[in-house]
Order: structure tokens, then C-alpha cells, then sequence
């Protein structure tokens, strides 16, 4: 009878330590971390009154005969499942989404306890604490690598209060854009002459001898920006005055119907029947009559020789061409004569020239001065320089004049003749379309390029102040900009641009120049500043990225910072697509950067899903400056909690398994929220309503059995 007792208490002793649990999980339903626990009720040892027996022949087997002697409460469960993530204000909270606990220190990392409550904050000595006081554990950025090194040994986060980071000189820019190579561009500036030290020149500066290579006039745009795609042999002829024969002399007589002839060759390539003038003489004619016969039929083949004749004084004959059509012959060149024309076949003229484009190099001064012949150019410093010398080698003294060719500061060629003197002479300047008469030859007119040049057709007179010009030639181009910083974090201008100067079966080429400010040097650097770099952008048939040079500059900033700063210019990968290209596309900088930056103070913190924290400075730079450390155990229901949100190891629970957020099973660490209790209200609730019912009738057994009791008293009565 006493035994039920017994049980009785038991139950009451076991509900009321259930109740405690529960208890304390409703009290921590708003705690930060917490996670609620369960009692686990187990019975006690029972009381055998029979122990079982096994069959036996006809008889079966007994099972034994038990009494229990009531429950104890056997152990208790810690739950730790996820509890809700709550947003909040502050941004140095931190909520653990997933496995795994903060790792927190009382005594400066020699001890460690753990936490799911991420209310950190920083107190002020910079240390990262939580509500205890205890310094949050993790790694720290490296001063001289300056990255977080997480397989580094933990140790306390301290972020130093006003906290600064010195500049940081630039070690690298990284370009990546296109570079149009199409037909019909949109950015283009004035193509310019370079001198022979590298510099460019001003437009005053430019005479002949100091000019040198600036670029494949083929590859040049007009202003409309289209390209001129000159070919091999292509190009124009320019005339300086009309060519003028004199001392034609007029024959007359002759034997009636016997041929008169004259040929004239076409441009000094071909003699054809088209050119030959030909009447037939009248017996008894005078010499006038002969001359103005004569002059007739030249003037008949005028449309086709470009030569025209008049009459002069004494019935001489004179030939005229001015040299102004493209359909017909340039300069005076007389093949032959038959009969008695009275034409002197020694007495050609020529004041036009061809200036014919050639993929290679000019002709270098082969063909100057002779007039007729042909002058072969590639670049515009070439063409300009052959233009002024041909201008000069005419008039009284041949070379002597003062006639002026430079290109201007529009990327125009623009001719002078400024002074008066006997050796100067009146120009008219004429330009034509040139297309080749030889038979076989597929030359034809680059009605673009002729049209540039063809703007020069004007007269300027010996002493006249004005000035003719072709239309601007125009470099495709294209450029960035970057401030860099020197050791002092002062800042400098780079600026690269690109200007396209050559094309051939196997790559494309530009122009490159890379220039800084005038206070600052650059290594190798030319122009009168030392402040310039030429270079070139070599790209494949493909547009990929063949061969940049340079590939770094060094820089000299003149103002007490490091000298010899050495700067890597990242254009790409060779062969690839990833940085410089080159396609018909309009040209365009999709990306630049760099990696210098200037000293800053400590203006805010964040803390990715990584646990870095990462510093914002008020030069615009962040950079992680330290990282949250994380434990995992194997059996976390095995850690003992010490109060505070605070849980240590315990034998059961293995060693902690440290390591960075999001690893090895680890879970995220989500910045500016908290995770809250995971205790159910409806579940606790409930659960109370069962212990509060287990209670009462366990009660109900003690007071049954003290009834039973009474009445057994009672039979001694």
C-alpha cells in the first residue's frame, strides 16, 4: 500500500521539474538564441514478484510479474532548431542562419564559450563584444598582405577607434574597350604630323625634314567619317599654275591633203589615236591660216587632251592647259608631230603632278619637282611634305619661294604663299581625280579622297594673306581617362588615346599615347613636358587583342611621393576577347579601373553573409578588416549553458570545429537582424496543460491510497 504512495510522489517530483523546463522556456520566449529545452520522463526500477517462465511440455510460459515503482525525470533535451530571423536597426547584429555558433572569449582567447545571440557591438577600445562583455573571436586583416588570412589562428576582433588607412600608390590600370574598325566611324579627331622626337607639333612648327610616319592616309576618315579605303595607286593630281608652250611657230604651204599631225601623250602613260590632232594642209595657205587650222583642231580635241591653242602675235601657235578636268589629260606633253605644224616637240610643260598612295612607304623624295611623273605617299607628313616641295620647285628660282604647306590644327593641309619677291609666283591651284589610262589597270578615281583634296582649288596670289585648305583628315580615335595615386595619394591624370594609323592583311594597327599631367614625368617619356608615351594596339583579322605596347609605365609625380612608380597597363589576354577589340562597333570604354587610392578615414561598417567585416573609408575604398569565426560541434545538445546566452563544452559535446561562415556545413551569417527563441508559446502552453494534468493525478494517487489506508486502520476498530 505504501508503495503507491511512493509512486504518487515520484510522479508529483518528476511533473514538477517538467514544469521548471517549461517554465523557463516561456520565460525566454523573447531571448535572443535561446533554445528550449524538454524533460524526458523515464520509470523506475520495478519491483518483481514473479519472474517468467519459460513453456513446459502442455504448460505455457509465464510472463514475469512486475510492479512499477513510479517516474523520474531521466535527462533533458535542448531543441536547437532554426529559430526566426527578425530584422533589425543596428548593423553590427548578426543572426546565424543554419548550424553553428559565435565564438566569444572572457579572458582574451585563452578560454572560449559559444553563442547563437548575435547582439554585438563594438565597445571603446574597439573590441567586438557581445552583451557580456566577452570579445567576439575571429581573424584580423594582415597590415602587409592586407587580406584576412582565415586559416590563421583566432584571436580577438579590435578595430582600432578612428581607425585611417594610408594611400596606396596604383600598381595597375585595367582598360577594357572597343576600337572601331568599320568603314564609317562617329569618334575621330584631326590627323596630325609627330616630329622626329615624338612629340606632336604645332601647325607653325610643321616644315619639311621634321615631320616622320602619322598614319596611313588610307585608313583616314573625311569629315563626314567616312573611311577613304585608298588602294594601290590611287590618288590625284595637283596642278600649281596653268601649263603654258610657247614657240609654236606656224608653217604655211604645203602639199595640198598632206596630213598635219600632233600627239599628245595621255598623262605621260599611253600615246593613243584619241590624242593625235590631225588636219589636212591647203596648198597656198598662209601661216596663219596653218595656225588658226591648227588651233582649231586641238581645240577640238580639248575635252579629251585637256589642251586648248590660240593664236598669238607672228601666227605663233600657243598651248594652254589648265589643268582643271578629270576626264582629260593633265600638263602639255607633246609625243610627236607630222607635217608641217610648226610645233616644237621639245617644248613640253608640266605643273601637275600625281600624287599616288602606296600601301608601303613614300617615294621619299623620288619624283619632286619633276612634274608629270609620280609621287608616291603614305602617310600625310609625306604627302604634305611632297606637296610644299613641288610648290617651291616652281617659279623664277626654283626651291626659293616662300610657299607654306602645313597641317593644321583641324587636320587640314593648308597652303600659303605669303610673300611678293621675283621668285614667287601666282597659284592656281587645281586638283583632280586621277584613274589610270594604262590598258590592264583596274586604277580607278577614290572620289572621297578627291573630294578632300579637291576643296584646295582656289588661286593665291604672290603676297596674299589668305590661305587654301583641303577638308579635314581624321584619325579614327578614341580615349580614357583614369586618376591614378602616387605613394602620397595624391592624384594624376592618365589618359590614353587611341588614334588608327595602319590596316594590312594580318592586323590592324593604332596609334597609342598615354599622357599624364605636365607637372609629371613619365620614364622614357617625350614632348617638351617628358610627359608623353607612344605606343601601339595591334589587333588580329578577328578584332582580338594581338600586340599592345607598352604594357606598363612608370611615373615620376615631382612632388616628394616615390619616384619610379611602376604602373602595369592591363589590356587583355593575347588571342582573347576579354579586353582591348577591335570590331565594327561605334568605339567605346566598357570598363576602366585601377588600384591606387588615397589615405581615409573609418567611416562605417558592414558585415557580409561571410561574417567579414568590412570597412568603409572616406576616400571610397572598403576592404574586409577582420572575419567573424564560427564553431560547429558534433553533438550540440551536448554543451552545457552558463546563463547569459552563453553555452561551453562539455566532454559529450566533441571539440568545436572552427571555421569561416557558409563552410563545411556552417551555416550564413546574415548583418543588421537576429535570430530569435525558438520556443512555441502554443506548444509550451499546451504542454503545460498536460504537466498541470499529470500533477493532479499523480496527486489524486496519494490521496486514493490514504483512503485505502484509513479504511485498513479502520478494521481495528
Amino acid at each position: 500500500m505504501l508503495k503507491s504512495l511512493f509512486s504518487g510522489v515520484s510522479g508529483l517530483q518528476s511533473h514538477q521539474v517538467a514544469m521548471d523546463v517549461e517554465s523557463n522556456n516561456i520565460a525566454n520566449v523573447n531571448t535572443v538564441g535561446f533554445k528550449y529545452s524538454r524533460a524526458n520522463f523515464s520509470d523506475l526500477l520495478a519491483q518483481t514478484r514473479a519472474i517468467a517462465t519459460a513453456p513446459q511440455g502442455q504448460l505455457g510460459g509465464k510472463n514475469p510479474v512486475q510492479v512499477g515503482l513510479g517516474s523520474s525525470v531521466s535527462s533533458m533535451t535542448r531543441i536547437f532548431a532554426q529559430g526566426s530571423i527578425q530584422n533589425s536597426d543596428k548593423n553590427t547584429d548578426v543572426a546565424i542562419q543554419g548550424d553553428g555558433f559565435l565564438i566569444i572569449s572572457p579572458d582574451g582567447g585563452n578560454t572560449y564559450k559559444y553563442t547563437r545571440a548575435g547582439d554585438l557591438k563594438f565597445d571603446a577600445g574597439g573590441n567586438f563584444v557581445d552583451n557580456n562583455g566577452y570579445i567576439s573571436q575571429g581573424w584580423l586583416r594582415d597590415p602587409v598582405t592586407g587580406q584576412v588570412d582565415s586559416t590563421a589562428p583566432i584571436t580577438n576582433i579590435n578595430i582600432p577607434p578612428g581607425l585611417t588607412t594610408p594611400a596606396s600608390a596604383t600598381a595597375e590600370i585595367v582598360l577594357k574597350a572597343n576600337l572601331n574598325s568599320g568603314p564609317l566611324v562617329e569618334s575621330f579627331s584631326p590627323a596630325y604630323e609627330i616630329s622626329s622626337t615624338g612629340g606632336t607639333l604645332e601647325p607653325a612648327a610643321v616644315s619639311n625634314g621634321v615631320a616622320v610616319n602619322s598614319g596611313d592616309i588610307g585608313v583616314m576618315y573625311n569629315p563626314n567619317g567616312e573611311r577613304f579605303d585608298l588602294q594601290e595607286g590611287q590618288g590625284v593630281w595637283i596642278s600649281y599654275t596653268e601649263s603654258i608652250s610657247t614657240g609654236h611657230a606656224a608653217v604655211g604651204g604645203g602639199t595640198a591633203g598632206t596630213a598635219m599631225s600632233i600627239v599628245f601623250n595621255v598623262d605621260q602613260e599611253l600615246s593613243e589615236p584619241a590624242n593625235q590632232v590631225t588636219i589636212n594642209a591647203v596648198e597656198g595657205a598662209t601661216a596663219a591660216d596653218s595656225a588658226r587650222n591648227l588651233a582649231a583642231a586641238v581645240n577640238a580635241r580639248t575635252s579629251i587632251t585637256g589642251i586648248s591653242a590660240i593664236v598669238t602675235a607672228g601666227d605663233a601657235l600657243e598651248l594652254r592647259n589648265n589643268n582643271s578636268s578629270d576626264a582629260a589629260s593633265h600638263n602639255i606633253n607633246i609625243a610627236s608631230q607630222t607635217g608641217n605644224t610648226g610645233i616644237d616637240v621639245t617644248q613640253d610643260v608640266s605643273t601637275a603632278e600625281r600624287y599616288l598612295y602606296t600601301e608601303g612607304s613614300g617615294s621619299n623624295g623620288v619624283g619632286i619637282g619633276v612634274f608629270g611623273s609620280q609621287t608616291t605617299f603614305n602617310t600625310m607628313a609625306e604627302l604634305r611634305n611632297f606637296i610644299q616641295e613641288d610648290a617651291r620647285s616652281l617659279g623664277a628660282i626654283p626651291g626659293n619661294n616662300g610657299i607654306t604647306v602645313v597641317v593644321n590644327s583641324e587636320g587640314q593641309i593648308e597652303i600659303g604663299n605669303p610673300n611678293s619677291t621675283a621668285d614667287d609666283y601666282n597659284l592656281n591651284m587645281q586638283v583632280t581625280g586621277y584613274s589610270s589610262h594604262i590598258t590592264g589597270s583596274t586604277v580607278v578615281n577614290n572620289s572621297r579622297f578627291t573630294n578632300n583634296m579637291a576643296v584646295l582649288n582656289t588661286s593665291l596670289t604672290a603676297g596674299s594673306t589668305r590661305t587654301a585648305y583641303t577638308q579635314a583628315f581624321n584619325s579614327a580615335s578614341h580615349s580614357s581617362s583614369i586618376d591614378v595615386f602616387d605613394s602620397l595619394g595624391s592624384k594624376h591624370t592618365i589618359r590614353m588615346e587611341f588614334r588608327k594609323v595602319g590596316m594590312t592583311d594580318t592586323y590592324s594597327e593604332w596609334d597609342m599615347i598615354i599622357s599624364s599631367p605636365i607637372t609629371t614625368d613619365l620614364l622614357n617619356g617625350v614632348g617638351p613636358y617628358n610627359n608623353e608615351i607612344h605606343g601601339h594596339m595591334r589587333f588580329n583579322p578577328d578584332g582580338s587583342l594581338l600586340d599592345p605596347r607598352p604594357t606598363f609605365v612608370e611615373l615620376d609625380p615631382n612632388n616628394g611621393a616615390a619616384l619610379g612608380q611602376h604602373i602595369d597597363l592591363s589590356f587583355g589576354s593575347i588571342g582573347s576577347f576579354d579586353g582591348m577589340t577591335s570590331f565594327d562597333n561605334p568605339s567605346a570604354t566598357s570598363g576602366i579601373s585601377q588600384d591606387g587610392y588615397t589615405g581615409g578615414d573609418l567611416v562605417g561598417i558592414r558585415i557580409d553573409q561571410s561574417g567579414t567585416l568590412v570597412g568603409s573609408f572616406s576616400n571610397g575604398r572598403s576592404f574586409g578588416l577582420a572575419q567573424i569565426a564560427m564553431a560547429k560541434f558534433t553533438n550540440n545538445e551536448g554543451l552545457s549553458t552558463e546563463g547569459g546566452n552563453v553555452f561551453i563544452q562539455t566532454a559529450n559535446s566533441g571539440d568545436p570545429i572552427i571555421g569561416t561562415a557558409a563552410t563545411a556545413g556552417r551555416g550564413f551569417i546574415q548583418s543588421s537582424a537576429l535570430e530569435a527563441s525558438n520556443v512555441d508559446l502554443s506548444r509550451a502552453l499546451t504542454q503545460l496543460i498536460i504537466i498541470q494534468r499529470g500533477f493532479q493525478a499523480n496527486g489524486k494517487t496519494i490521496t486514493t491510497s490514504d483512503q485505502l489506508l484509513e479504511t485498513l486502520i479502520g478494521l481495528k476498530r
